[in-house]
């Protein structure tokens, strides 16, 4: 029950809840020049540009959401790179529809 109790704290912030619902749909969300954000992800700082939140606010709710195994970050060079965790997020699912 516990990684259930996690995930749903990271979850009850609106801007991280809204950062997942935006990388469901990158295509939508983003348009980068340099990677696909489907295939690679979606740079840091495009989703600090549309949030217009913080680097370091944005950096804090990106690293919660790992930690809840909610996302997944990549480093390619100097950018760094994030996608749904579709794994973990099934999980959660699970654990959830097991617990209720």
């Amino acid at each position: 029950m516990g990684n259930l109790v996690d995930s749903f704290a990271v979850l009850a912030n609106k801007e991280r809840l809204q950062i997942l619902n935006w990388l469901k749909e990158p295509e939508k969300n983003f348009k980068s020049e340099k990677f696909d954000v489907v295939e690679d992800g979606v740079c840091v700082g495009l989703i600090q540009e549309k949030s217009n939140l913080c680097l370091s606010t944005i950096s804090q709710y990106l690293n919660q959401l790992q930690s809840a195994n909610l996302i997944v970050m990549m480093r390619n060079g100097k950018w760094t790179l994030c996608k749904l965790n579709i794994e973990g997020l099934e999980k959660f699912k699970k654990e959830l529809n097991e617990y209720l």
